[in-house]
C-alpha cells in the first residue's frame, strides 16, 4: 500500500472513531434530557409505521363527542402525549393542539372540522376522531359516528348533560355506537359526581355504570379509586411543569382513610349488583361462586361483564378525571381498549356479502391544493393498496388510488397497504364524495348483489346492486342563507371553484343560483358556519367576497288534503306523448324533513321501475318550491294513485305531468309558512336572570323551564331562529359577559298569521 493510501485509510479510521464517540456523547446527553422530561418514553416520538396493519381485534375506531367546551380536544391531546406520539402537551388556549390545526380553530379555540389521528396504546391501534361540539357543525359528528365502532362522551362534571350533548348522544344511538363516559373537569370547584350521574340517567335515558370515584374534590382532586381493582390512582403535582405521565397505583389504606373505605365499599357493591342486573352470565357467576362475598369477585370477571354490557348497549361505563390538569386520561385509554368494540365485533349485514373483496365507505373529503381531494375511507372488508383501480358504485365509475396514507391530523404517513377495520386517507379519488361506497370492481359488486338476493334477507323490492350500497350520511337541511359576490366579475370563476371544493368537503353547505337575480346564494347551518366559510374563502383561496344580509331558510307546508288529476298531451317531432296522473297530497309531521312518496299497492306492482322513478322525480322536483313563497316543502305526503300513458310516451313526460299535477294539488291545498324554532339553553347568574327573560320575551321566546345549577340558573326556552340574529353579542352586553348559551334546531312551526303576512309583504317588496 502506498504511503498516501495508508495515510488516507488512517484518517478514515480515526474519523470514524471520533464520529462514533461524538454520537455516543450526544446520545448520552439527549437520553438524559429525554428521561428527565419524558420519563420512560423512548428517545423519540413513536412512529406510525411501527404497526402498519395490526390484528383486527386490536383496533379501536372511536370518536370524541361532547358539548362545546367540555374538553374534547384537550382530552385528545393528552391521549396523544401519553401514548408517545407527540413531544409536548398541546393547549387549546395556546393554539398549538394537533387536531385543531385550522387557523379559524386556533383563533376561536373551538373545533370546526373533525380531525382523525392514529396512535397505539398498550398493543392496540386506536383510530380517533375529534369532533366539533358546536351545533353549526353537527354534520361532522354525524359522518364520524357513521363509520366509528365506539365513542367517548366527554362531560363537564360541573354542568352534566348539556344541550349539544343530547344531540350527539342521539346521533350515537341512531348508529348503535357503544359509548364510554368521561366526567372531565373534576378539578372545578362546582364539579359534582352525583349530579352528573343523575343528569346522564334523566336526560340521556342511559344506564351509567360508575367504574371510578374521585379522590378529593375541586382543587383538592388528586386522583381516582378504580372500583374494579380497588386500587387508588394518584397524580401528585409536584410542580407547575408536571405532565401527569407518572402516577401512583396502590391499594388505599383503610385505617388511614375510613370514610373513603366506606364509599368505595358501597360503590363497588352497587357496581356489582348493577352489572348483575344487566348481564345474566355475571349474575349466574355471582349466585354460584360468590353469593356470600361480593368482595371476592375477581376484577377480570367483573371487567368482562362490564364489556359485555357496554357492547350490548345496556349500560355505559363512567370514568372521571381532569384532562387539563393531566389526571385520569391513562385509565380512560385503558377503558377504550377494555370496553369499546373491535371492528369485527360490530355487525354490518351488507359487508358479509362482499366476503374478502374490498368494501369501504367514503365519509369525509378534504381539498389539498397540491394533491387534490383527499378522501377518508372506512374499510369494512378486503385490503386497500395504492396504485389500484377501484369501483365507485354510487358514481358508477372506476377511479385509481395513487397514494394511501395513515391520517394524523394535518400530517400523514404513507403506507403500502391497509386491511379491514382501519381508517385510511386516499389520494386520487377525484370523483368520490361523502357517502359513496368503494369496492374492488364492478364484478365484485355484482357478485355481492347475487349473494344478497340468494340470502333471502335482501328486500324483495331491491333486485339490483343498490341493495349492496352502504348507507351514506344524512345531511341536515340548511337554516340560514345569504348572497355571496366576488369583488369583480373576473373572480367569479375562482369563486365558483372555491365553492365547489368547499361543498365537497362540507355537504351541509349548499350553493345555488337565484333564478330571478342570478346571484349566488350560500346556504348554511348557522351564523358561525357561514362566517367560517367566508373566512376560508378569503384565506385559502385569496378571494375577498362580499356577503349579503343573513336570512332565515323558511319552509312551507300545506293545510289540507287534496286529490286531483292532470293530463299532459304533447307532440314532439313525429311522436305523441300522452300521460294522465292522479294523486293525493296531505299534511304530515313537519319535522325531520318529512317528505313522503308512495304508490298504491296495485299501481306499485303494475308500473315498471323506470316509470316509478320518473314519477318520483316529478314529485321531488315539486317539493323544492312551495306554492306560497317558493320555499322548499316540509310535512307533505304524496300518494300516487294512477299513471296511465299511451305507448311511446317518454319518461321525461311522465315526470313533467306528475310535477304539474303536484303544483295543481299544492295550490288547492293552501300554503303555510314554517319557521325554524330553536331550543335555547342559557346559563346565567340569578341576579341577571330577569334581564335575560325580558330580552327573550321580545324575541317571541317561550320559556320551558328554569333550573338551578350550583350558583347559576339554567334557562330552557324555544325561540324562533329569525329572532336570534346577533344574540351572542346582545347576551354578552346584557350580562357583562357572565352568561353562556347554546342553540339547537328543535322543530319547524307554523308562523302566526300576522308574522306570515309581514314576511309575504317583505318578500313581495311591499315593505
Amino acid at each position: 500500500m502506498s504511503a498516501g493510501a495508508s495515510w488516507t485509510l488512517n484518517r478514515m479510521i480515526w474519523g470514524r472513531h471520533l464520529l462514533t464517540a461524538g454520537l455516543q456523547c450526544y446520545r448520552c446527553r439527549v437520553s438524559w434530557h429525554v428521561k428527565r422530561h419524558y420519563s420512560f418514553l423512548p428517545d423519540d416520538v413513536k412512529s406510525l409505521r411501527s404497526v402498519v396493519n395490526p390484528d383486527i381485534s386490536k383496533i379501536r375506531n372511536i370518536g370524541i363527542m361532547a358539548h362545546i367546551d367540555a374538553g374534547k380536544t384537550t382530552t385528545t391531546e393528552r391521549m396523544l402525549y401519553y401514548s408517545g406520539y407527540t413531544r409536548a402537551l398541546g393547549d387549546v388556549d395556546d393554539g398549538d393542539t394537533v387536531t385543531d390545526f385550522m387557523a379559524q380553530e386556533r383563533e376561536r379555540g373551538i373545533t370546526i372540522q373533525s380531525a382523525a389521528v392514529t396512535f397505539d396504546w398498550k398493543k392496540h391501534r386506536i383510530n380517533l376522531i375529534d369532533t366539533p361540539g358546536h351545533v353549526d357543525f353537527t354534520l361532522e359528528v354525524e359522518r364520524a359516528l357513521r363509520v366509528l365502532d365506539g365513542a367517548v362522551a366527554v362531560f363537564d362534571a360541573s354542568a352534566g348533560v348539556e344541550a349539544q350533548t343530547l344531540t350527539v348522544w342521539r346521533q350515537a344511538e341512531k348508529h348503535h355506537v357503544p359509548c364510554v363516559c368521561f366526567l372531565n373537569k373534576m378539578d372545578k370547584p362546582t364539579a359534582n359526581l352525583s349530579f352528573s350521574i343523575e343528569s346522564i340517567k334523566q336526560k340521556l335515558k342511559a344506564n351509567p355504570i360508575l367504574l371510578q370515584i374521585p379522590v378529593g374534590s375541586g382543587k383538592t382532586f388528586s386522583g381516582v379509586v378504580d372500583l374494579l381493582t380497588s386500587q387508588k390512582l394518584i397524580w401528585k403535582q409536584r410542580s407547575m411543569d408536571e405532565d401527569g405521565r407518572l402516577f401512583e397505583s396502590k391499594p388505599f389504606n383503610p385505617s388511614v382513610e375510613p370514610e373513603l373505605l366506606q364509599e368505595v365499599t358501597e360503590a363497588r357493591t352497587a357496581l356489582i349488583e348493577q352489572v348483575a342486573d344487566l348481564d345474566d352470565e355475571f349474575a349466574e357467576l355471582l349466585l354460584t361462586d360468590f353469593g356470600d362475598n361480593f368482595d371476592a369477585v375477581p376484577a377480570v370477571r367483573l371487567q368482562e361483564a362490564v364489556r359485555r354490557v357496554t357492547l350490548a348497549r345496556k349500560g355505559v361505563p363512567v370514568l372521571c378525571g381532569s384532562s387539563l390538569k393531566n389526571k385520569g386520561v391513562q385509565p380512560l385509554l385503558d377503558a377504550i381498549n377494555s370496553y369499546l368494540p373491535a371492528p369485527d365485533e360490530r355487525h354490518h349485514d351488507l359487508v358479509r356479502w362482499y366476503k374478502d373483496d374490498l368494501c369501504a365507505l367514503a365519509f369525509k373529503v378534504l381539498h389539498d391544493k397540491q394533491r387534490g381531494p383527499l378522501v377518508f375511507l372506512r374499510i369494512y372488508s378486503g385490503t386497500l393498496k395504492p396504485q389500484s383501480a377501484v369501483h365507485n358504485i354510487n358514481r358508477n365509475s372506476v377511479q385509481r388510488i395513487s397514494r394511501l396514507l395513515v391520517p394524523f391530523a394535518d400530517q400523514h404517513v404513507e403506507i403500502p397497504s391497509m386491511t379491514a377495520g382501519n381508517i385510511a386517507l386516499t389520494v386520487g379519488l377525484k370523483q368520490t364524495v361523502t357517502g359513496d361506497t368503494i369496492v374492488s370492481s364492478k364484478s365484485s359488486a355484482a357478485a355481492a348483489a347475487r349473494r344478497a338476493q340468494n340470502d333471502g334477507k335482501a328486500g324483495k323490492k331491491h333486485k339490483d346492486q343498490v341493495s349492496v350500497i352502504l348507507s351514506g350520511v344524512e345531511v341536515p337541511d340548511p337554516v340560514f342563507f345569504c348572497t355571496i359576490e366576488p369583488p369583480t366579475m373576473a373572480k367569479q370563476a375562482d369563486l365558483d371553484n372555491a365553492l365547489n371544493c368547499l361543498q365537497r368537503e362540507d355537504p351541509s353547505l349548499k350553493v345555488r343560483v337565484d333564478p330571478d337575480s342570478g346571484q349566488t346564494v350560500l346556504c348554511g347551518m348557522g351564523e358561525l358556519h357561514i362566517e367560517i366559510i367566508h373566512d376560508r374563502i378569503r384565506r385559502e383561496y385569496g378571494i375577498e367576497t362580499y356577503l349579503g344580509p343573513l336570512q332565515v331558510a323558511y319552509r312551507e307546508t300545506i293545510l289540507q288534503e287534496v286529490s286531483t288529476t292532470d293530463t299532459l298531451d304533447r307532440t314532439v317531432g313525429d311522436r305523441r306523448h300522452v300521460v294522465t296522473v292522479g294523486l293525493t297530497v296531505q299534511p304530515v309531521d313537519t319535522f325531520s324533513g318529512s317528505r313522503k312518496i308512495a304508490f298504491t299497492e296495485e299501481l306499485g306492482e303494475q308500473l315498471s321501475p323506470e316509470v316509478k322513478e320518473a314519477a318520483e322525480n316529478g314529485v321531488n322536483s315539486s317539493y323544492l318550491q312551495g306554492p306560497l313563497l317558493g320555499y322548499p316543502l316540509l310535512g307533505v305526503s304524496t300518494l300516487i294513485q294512477s299513471v296511465t300513458m299511451e305507448p311511446g310516451t317518454s319518461h321525461a313526460m311522465v315526470s313533467a305531468c306528475v310535477s304539474r299535477c303536484m303544483l295543481k294539488a299544492l295550490k288547492l291545498a293552501g300554503g303555510q309558512v314554517l319557521e325554524p324554532v330553536m331550543s335555547l339553553e342559557v346559563t346565567v347568574g340569578e341576579e341577571q336572570l330577569s334581564s335575560v327573560l325580558g330580552d327573550l320575551a321580545q324575541r317571541r321566546g317561550t320559556v320551558r323551564d328554569i333550573q338551578s345549577r350550583h350558583d347559576n340558573k339554567v334557562l330552557l326556552a324555544t325561540v324562533p331562529l329569525a329572532e336570534m340574529m346577533g344574540y351572542s353579542t346582545d347576551l354578552r352586553t346584557l350580562t357583562s359577559g357572565n352568561a353562556t348559551f347554546s342553540l339547537e334546531l328543535d322543530t319547524y312551526e307554523a308562523m302566526n298569521p300576522q308574522d306570515q303576512r309581514t314576511l309575504i309583504k317583505r318578500m313581495s317588496g311591499l315593505l
